[in-house]
């Protein structure tokens, strides 16, 4: 009988220990245990790291405890009764002079449309304001906040497929974002 088989046997209240076997991380956060709490809410510049070449490296089997990693490029784990991850983190690109060329062009065509309820040009021009908000204070902007313009730009759900400027915004986002 194993010394976790007696403690679970004997109600100790403790369980395995080990675990975690992690090939290959850049940022993040990992914890394992009861109650155990793993969080990242760090900002990163740039395209995610391409995992290394020939795949991940092989992981070994985690112990007790559990878990195992083959490659992971931010995030969170956590692995125990109660526990909890969290991945607040933001992936940042530097944005180019031509996807805030393309923005500024796109909001000057919204300034002179006609707005209609349900036309979605104020939702676009709030994100494209954002774009241009976020690349003056720090020369980059969200990921996530490109992608959910593409998407709105591209999904028919507005009126902006007529504007000379659309290929262009999209062509700039979609360099930046995979």
């Amino acid at each position: 009988m194993t010394r976790d088989d007696k403690d679970e046997a004997e109600g100790t209240g403790r369980t395995g220990g080990g675990g975690i076997s992690i090939g290959s991380i850049s940022g993040g956060a990992v914890a394992q245990g009861e109650r155990a709490k793993a969080e990242d809410r760090s900002e990163r510049v740039g395209q995610p790291e391409a995992p290394p070449a020939g795949g991940a490296a092989p992981v070994p089997p985690p112990g007790n405890g559990g878990m195992a990693v083959g490659a992971m490029s931010g995030g969170a784990l956590a692995q125990g009764r109660e526990a909890q991850a969290t991945d607040a983190s933001r992936q940042l690109v530097t944005a180019t002079p031509e996807l805030l060329a393309a923005v500024a062009r796109m909001r000057e065509e919204l300034a002179v449309q006609q707005r209609t309820a349900g036309d979605g040009l104020d939702e676009v021009d709030a994100e494209l304001a954002a774009v241009q908000r976020e690349a003056e204070v720090a020369g980059r902007t969200g990921r996530s906040r490109l992608a959910r313009l593409r998407t709105l730009l591209t999904s028919g759900a507005t009126a902006v497929g007529g504007l000379a400027s659309l290929a262009a915004v999209v062509e700039a986002i979609s360099r930046l974002v995979a």
